[in-house]
């Protein structure tokens, strides 16, 4: 069992890892909203956009968080979702942001195949192969 420290201290990790993940999300999102100058926007764009990153990466090492990444319908909602996403802002937004926004969504879409890909082998592997003849 678990000691009441050990406890908070889990919940305290876990609760300033998930407000790093939602502040990188909106500073990196919103940037544009609340600051004028476009150098402050894109040094606030991209730091939000890194604190995002690392903290999702921790969090996605939780186990339960993993579990539910592994399952094959989120591994299929993520391959669909974030390439139908990445061809969507490849046609619609300009510039080198539009190619680097769609390259992003793609990257977690293929990453996404790999884990559909992987998940079909592992379960190839540990059924039995059955020969009809007996």
């Amino acid at each position: 069992m678990r000691s009441p420290f050990a406890a908070v201290k889990k919940f305290v990790t876990d609760l300033v890892l998930w407000i790093c993940f939602a502040g990188g999300l909106t500073a990196s999102a919103g940037a544009g909203a609340v600051i004028d100058d476009n150098t402050q926007k894109n040094i606030a764009t991209g730091v939000g956009a890194v604190v995002a990153l690392l903290a999702g990466a921790r969090i996605a090492k939780k186990p339960k968080i993993k579990a539910f990444l592994g399952r094959p319908g989120t591994l299929w909602f993520l391959f669909l979702f974030n390439g139908g996403t990445a061809v969507a802002m490849y046609l619609t937004m300009d510039g080198i942001k539009g190619i680097l926004a769609a390259a992003m969504m793609g990257v977690v879409s293929l990453g996404a195949a790999g884990g559909l890909v992987a998940g079909r082998r592992k379960r190839a592997e540990a059924e039995p192969i059955v020969s009809g003849r007996v």
